[in-house]
């Protein structure tokens, strides 16, 4: 992490810490699935002493639109299972990677919208809604946003906190913001349990 980061981290923190809470608030009346209490002890464990090497997702933050867990779909009306965090920001700013890894998928044809997997040991973390494009070419699949200066090839590594994509509104959205999924193992972390250990980290660090 380079001495920049940690400085706009410094502008971020409780605004994270307060919205982290509330976040974790609103999931602690049923909206997480039961492993929950299984994760919550995974990064209380040794993983937790690296916590801080890790990237806040985005740059301009200005809210947490909707946590982890069944909600009501703003889309549908239904009632459904929201697998990521949705991090609020104007559009085109940057997306950056929580975490060092290599790039495992690119994808511009879901409801996720232009979107980037990375893998990050047992890790998963993917980037949804982003500007730009995913095409093929002789060098293989690759997503790039222009007018970001965005461009990655699949399996290209990535350190953590690189900018990786800007916010869009691309797939199914009804505003600017990141969705933001993680999985360890294969199974769905809330986001906002990771946030809060690394804020804790960067507090005591």
């Amino acid at each position: 992490m380079t001495c920049k980061f940690k400085v706009r981290w410094s502008r971020w923190l409780a605004i994270i810490v307060v919205a982290c809470l509330v976040t974790l608030r609103i999931n602690s009346w049923g909206n997480i699935p039961s492993q929950a209490s299984d994760k919550e002890q995974l990064l209380s464990q040794d993983v937790s002493a690296v916590w801080a090497k890790g990237s806040f997702p985005v740059e301009n933050f200005q809210s947490y639109t909707s946590p982890f867990g069944y909600r009501i779909s703003p889309v549908t009306g239904e009632r459904q299972f929201h697998n990521g965090l949705d991090l609020a920001a104007p559009r085109g700013s940057y997306v950056r990677s929580w975490w060092s890894g290599k790039i495992t998928n690119l994808s511009d044809n879901t409801a996720c919208g232009t979107s980037i997997t990375i893998q990050s040991g047992d890790w998963q973390h993917v980037y949804c809604h982003m500007e730009g494009y995913v095409s093929d070419s002789s060098k293989g699949k690759f997503l790039l946003d222009r007018e970001g200066g965005i461009q990655f090839t699949l399996g290209q590594a990535i350190p953590a906190g690189a900018r990786i994509g800007r916010i869009g509104m691309s797939g199914r959205t009804t505003g600017p913001h990141l969705h933001w999924v993680l999985k360890y193992n294969g199974d769905y972390v809330d986001p906002a349990l990771v946030l809060k250990e690394m804020f804790k980290r960067q507090t005591v660090s």
